[in-house]
């Protein structure tokens, strides 16, 4: 576990894939099926161009990058179709639900900061009714207006932020990331950043974050003045 200096915080804030919910090898095998069909190769540098960026970016990029003979229209309902099964069977990873029941249960204000639009998180999280529950709220990067770039722009932190009851400063807020773009989009938005890396991240990339863990189960509350789990 790499550990730079940390202040305490007050907030926390969650991202969807890849950090609560296993949902990053379904997109890299369905990605790969998907282009291999127009004669295209997912590689890991265009992964990299589109983890953690809005739907309609990603597709965009996709599109342009690849070179592919569709509208990034048309490759979103492509991809949705494709996806929608094994996304409502997607799995939380490890450690997930032990850090949301804490966070529920010592009364920590948290929020979801997802890329993901209405339809695509719905279906990700239609088994997890409860855990969801404990969101003081959600932003759906892909869906909401006041969303207006994606990361590693910090604009769904900021407007994350903001939605809390009581809208505390940015510096008093912890977010959970697992892409390098979620990240650098926290750090931009003045917040302290905890990542659980994906594996393209390289160990230059994870300097950027306040902490580096190999699973939610390793986080340590009090190192950002949070209670203890047994407290």
């Amino acid at each position: 576990m790499q550990q730079l200096s940390t202040t305490p915080v007050t907030h926390v804030i969650f991202d969807l894939d890849g950090l609560l919910l296993d949902t990053e090898s379904i997109y890299q095998h369905g990605m790969e099926d998907i282009l291999r069909k127009y004669g295209k190769v997912y590689t890991d540098e265009v992964k990299l161009k589109v983890v953690g960026s809005k739907e309609q970016d990603t597709y965009r990029i996709l599109v342009e990058e690849l070179n592919l003979p569709v509208t990034p229209d048309e490759l979103a309902k492509e991809c949705f179709a494709y996806f929608k099964e094994a996304l409502e069977r997607a799995e939380l990873k490890p450690g997930a639900e032990k850090l949301l029941r804490y966070c529920h249960k010592k009364k920590i204000p948290m929020a979801l900061a997802t890329s993901s639009g209405k339809e695509t998180c719905a279906l990700k999280l239609k088994r997890y009714s409860e855990l969801c529950s404990f969101f003081s709220h959600m932003v759906l990067g892909s869906s909401d207006r006041e969303v207006v770039n994606g990361k590693p722009a910090p604009d769904i932190f900021y407007v994350t932020a903001r939605r809390f009851c009581d809208s505390p400063n940015p510096k008093k807020c912890l977010v959970f990331e697992d892409s390098y773009n979620g990240v650098l989009a926290a750090k931009a938005a003045g917040m302290q950043v905890v990542m659980v890396p994906e594996g393209l991240v390289t160990p230059e990339k994870q300097k950027e974050a306040t902490v580096v863990l190999q699973t939610l189960n390793d986080f340590v509350p009090e190192m950002f003045g949070l209670p203890r789990y047994d407290d």
